[in-house]
């Protein structure tokens, strides 16, 4: 082997008194900053590889990165055609040779297949002499090894030092990148349990919610497959929902009462697992054929809702701490959307439970009351007819009879009208009022709102003529009023630019010889000369013609703006 000194006086001066050793250096160094420049971890490991290559001139160089039982997660290798790495198929375990690797330094060796413990190639492994191999090191934690071997001579010192450095500032970049990868996953994770409680909020089925959870929990964590385990009948914990790789085999799994399943949720702590397929407490025979596994508490205030299993197949690489830390965070921010999703959907059956009795109340003590009322008269009506009384006597008591089975008829309408439309149970009164109120933003003012029957004003809070005008117009002619309105306002917000808008609503009569009249008067620009788009107005004159009534939209009488009228029969 070439000596450090022997390197130094063997290097003559090139390009008018620049040296091989200063363009060494100049090489490293562009060499060291190439390495570290990026964030991506595969970048790194390809980039720190493809160096030690080109400055020592080996003809191969691989690193291996490993687990912590040794086995290999990663290999990047240079100077292998694809052909015999696809032969090779999986990268060397840290044995022979290569398990004589110092923490610490280098192993320089003329030929390999010299050293004490050097077993044999595996098969297809093309033969390799001279070799040079170090290790990688991650705040002070082996991370992998640099294998270089085939140079021509045999490796130098020079190319020892050369491969420290570069192992130094790949150990540096590979700790900045893994920080990068693990805040990114972090940030995954957070989204992922955001998304699930806007999911779970948002009023989405039950199941379904649980399924995304599943499949998000596996996609964010790497996993091959994901189960969540859910207290099931007689309290016993079972796989209920699974995603991924074998998922029908875990479906309907009982998971064992003394199992790592339920020690997590009772504890409210994840658990790492290296091995469900070596391990002696998993006795669940489908998580068997599974590695590297995590188990993750859905527990919110102390109370567990289940437990989310994150499972990697035979071989694949082990779960970290860091990565049970995320997940239970998952886990955690999902039982809590889940604890409030089950609270609101208690609240609305409260509610529908509360509507429904209100209904029931509203049909007993209005509607059917006065159809018993009704049932009597008519009784009466009988038995003075099997009398023998003159039937003239009986016309004023059918027909109270008959008005009290229209008033029940309206009575029922309304109630079911009400289920329909909630704003519908409200009088119209109160009904135009509100839509005066939420015009006040668009038009930058409160317009003003009048309303007249039989040619006095109604005031506000006048409940008693408030419900003669109900009575009057009618639910169905009702709603086509306020359509009127809403659309009146919300025309003079988009495209008049008044300074005032008087919304008029005239009831008159009743019956069929009765009217409805709906004026929207504003004092901006007027109507414009050629009116593109009609959709909105031409609904209110089709509203108009249903009920036999009419519709313009024209000149304000007052010389400026524009006027809407609506009139229409009371019926």
């Amino acid at each position: 082997m070439t000596t450090r000194d022997d390197a130094r006086t063997a290097v003559p001066p090139v390009d008018g008194g620049t040296t091989q050793a200063d363009k060494g250096r100049d090489d490293l160094l562009d060499a060291v900053l190439s390495v570290a420049s990026g964030l991506d971890l595969t970048g790194v490991l390809e980039r720190f590889v493809e160096a030690s290559v080109e400055l020592t001139g080996a003809s191969f160089g691989a690193l291996n990165v490993l687990d912590a039982r040794g086995a290999s997660t990663t290999f990047v290798q240079v100077g292998v055609s694809p052909a015999v790495a696809a032969m090779l198929r999986h990268a060397p375990h840290n044995i022979g040779v290569l398990g004589e690797i110092p923490d610490e330094g280098v192993l320089a060796l003329d030929d390999l297949t010299h050293h004490p413990a050097f077993r044999g190639f595996p098969a297809n492994h093309p033969p390799m002499g001279a070799f040079l191999g170090t290790a990688v090191r991650v705040r002070e934690k082996v991370y992998g090894y640099l294998y270089l071997a085939d140079k021509q001579g045999g490796f130098t010192e020079a190319d020892a030092d050369v491969v420290i450095a570069l192992a130094l500032s790949a150990g540096v970049a590979l700790a900045n990148a893994q920080l990068y990868a693990n805040a990114a996953r972090r940030e995954h994770w957070l989204r992922a349990g955001q998304d699930i409680t806007t999911m779970l909020l948002s009023g989405v089925d039950e199941e379904e919610a649980l399924a995304h959870i599943a499949a998000t929990a596996r996609e964010v964590a790497g996993a091959d497959t994901a189960a969540l385990a859910l207290p099931g009948v007689g309290g016993e914990l079972v796989i209920e929902l699974a995603d991924g790789h074998a998922a029908e085999s875990l479906i309907g799994s009982v998971m064992p009462s003394d199992g790592p399943s339920w020690s997590v949720m009772g504890e409210g702590h994840g658990l790492l697992v290296e091995s469900l397929s070596q391990s002696r407490v998993v006795r669940v025979l489908p998580m068997r054929a599974f590695g590297p596994a995590m188990f993750a508490p859905l527990q919110t205030s102390g109370r567990g809702v289940g437990v989310l299993i994150l499972m990697r197949r035979i071989g694949g690489s082990a779960f970290e701490s860091s990565d049970l830390v995320t997940a239970e965070s998952f886990a955690a921010q999902a039982a809590l959307a889940f604890v409030l999703a089950e609270a609101r959907h208690a609240q609305d059956v409260a509610a529908l439970l509360d509507e429904r009795e209100r209904i029931a109340r509203d049909l007993h003590d209005l509607a059917i009351q006065q159809l018993f009322a009704t049932g009597m008269q008519l009784e009466t009506v009988r038995r003075r007819a099997a009398r023998g009384v003159d039937p003239s006597e009986l016309t004023s008591i059918v027909e109270d009879a008959l008005d009290n089975v229209d008033a029940s008829v309206r009575q029922i309408r309304q109630i079911v009208y009400a289920l329909r439309d909630p704003d519908a149970a409200n009088g119209i009164v109160e009904r135009l009022r509100r839509e005066a109120s939420l015009a006040r933003t668009g038009l930058g003012f409160a317009p003003s709102f009048v309303v007249m029957l039989d040619g006095e004003s109604v005031p506000d809070g006048d409940y008693i003529e408030a419900d003669q005008i109900d009575a009057r117009i009618g639910p169905d002619l009702t709603d086509d009023v306020v359509a009127v309105v809403r659309e009146g306002l919300a025309n003079a917000a988009r495209h008049a630019q008044a300074s005032s808008v008087a919304v008029r609503v005239i009831v008159k009569g009743q019956g069929p010889t009765g009217t409805v009249i709906v004026e929207v008067e504003d004092d901006g620009v007027g109507l414009p000369a050629m009116r593109a788009r009609r959709s909105g107005t031409g609904n209110l004159a089709a509203r108009a013609r249903q009920h036999g009534g009419t519709f313009t939209l024209g000149a304000s009488p007052a010389g400026r703006g524009a006027l809407l009228t609506f009139e229409a029969p009371l019926g």
